[in-house]
């Protein structure tokens, strides 16, 4: 399908169209209306596009709650003289729209997928993944944080994005990148403008490019990082960790969860899945005390050497989309990035 603009008035219209649809629209959004702050921009539920903020940093969380939620009830039981009874689940998910997720969040959950329908189809993921069409946001290249170009990515990046909106002046200059999208696009098609602005989209994306600039994590790293297991740089970074986890909770891609039986009364609970993480001591402590991951060198290893290593080798592609949230989530100043340019420094030396 041929390229699209949108423009400012068209926007406006879209998000209306969209809302007086009971379509769900999410979009980034200043949490907390009396704060200017970049930090107060999260996802969030919208109805109107003056509640969306498209400018500024990335939003605090990425997109990765609207398809592996907090923590969401897998279940229902019931204990009576009949024994127990089990309700699943059985609400569908709303028909969603994201708009403005930058390319480092719209490619996320495509990585995701892999994972979630491997040995086991995880229904309650790929229905969400169905049910919601992705409206990503060409970036202009944010701040130092940033290393999607690192990870074959990029600014302008089309990955798990339906229609790319690229800012040329006041409008958005659209491509439409697959069946969900051009589907977007013909049922509110009085919004879309026809043709694009090609040249000044290319501009815009050169520059932002440019801006980046990061030296891919080399295809080595891999190897080195399953053949230094013990290497003594881990111990390193421990003095600095402390386990809170909060680079998981921000990581677009980090996916670890938990599941507990959770008691609404003497008879009666729920079975919640709920966000965890490899980062605090009792992500793998076992039952009889032992813990195979006792200190917190051996916890970031794993961070690391899964997004680099584990999951490249078993999916083929790096568990990581280069957003930097977890350097400016980290209260220890972890800079993952500096993290990988030492790990790749020494992967190119083979020590």
């Amino acid at each position: 399908m041929e390229a699209k603009t949108l423009s400012r008035s068209g926007f406006e219209g879209l998000v209306a169209d969209l809302v007086a649809k009971k379509v769900r629209v999410l979009a980034p959004t200043r949490m907390r209306a009396d704060s200017d702050t970049d930090s107060s921009v999260d996802y969030g539920p919208v109805q109107q596009a003056s509640d969306i903020s498209l400018q500024g940093s990335l939003p605090v969380r990425s997109i990765k709650g609207a398809f592996l939620p907090q923590t969401e009830v897998l279940f229902s039981w019931k204990r009576g003289k009949d024994g127990l009874k089990l309700s699943p689940v059985s609400t569908p998910p709303p028909k969603t729209v994201i708009i403005g997720a930058r390319p480092c969040d719209a490619a996320a959950p495509e990585i995701v997928d892999k994972l979630m329908g491997w040995d086991y189809r995880d229904e309650s993921w790929f229905a969400r993944r169905e049910a919601t069409t992705i409206v990503a946001l060409a970036c202009e290249g944010l701040d130092s944080s940033c290393f999607c170009t690192a990870v074959g990515s990029g600014p302008d990046a089309t990955r798990g994005a339906d229609l790319l909106l690229t800012p040329v002046g006041k409008d958005f200059h659209v491509d439409v990148l697959t069946k969900k999208g051009e589907s977007l696009v013909k049922e509110y098609s009085s919004r879309f403008e026809a043709g694009g602005k090609q040249a000044e989209a290319t501009e815009f994306r050169t520059k932002a490019r440019a801006k980046m600039g990061r030296a891919p994590v080399p295809a080595a790293l891999g190897p080195w990082l399953e053949g230094h297991f013990e290497d003594p740089y881990w111990p390193e970074i421990a003095r600095t960790c402390i386990g809170c986890g909060a680079c998981a909770f921000v990581c677009p891609t980090c996916h670890c969860f938990d599941i507990v039986d959770e008691a609404r009364s003497v008879s009666t609970g729920t079975r919640n899945r709920n966000w965890d993480t490899c980062q605090t001591p009792v992500f793998t402590l076992h039952g009889s005390g032992h813990n195979p991951r006792a200190h917190q060198g051996a916890r970031y290893r794993q961070r690391v050497t899964h997004k680099f290593s584990i999951y490249p080798k078993r999916f083929g592609q790096t568990l990581c989309t280069g957003c930097g949230r977890c350097i400016r989530a980290c209260p220890a100043g972890i800079d993952l990035l500096e993290i990988l340019e030492t790990l790749s420094a020494r992967a190119g030396g083979a020590e």
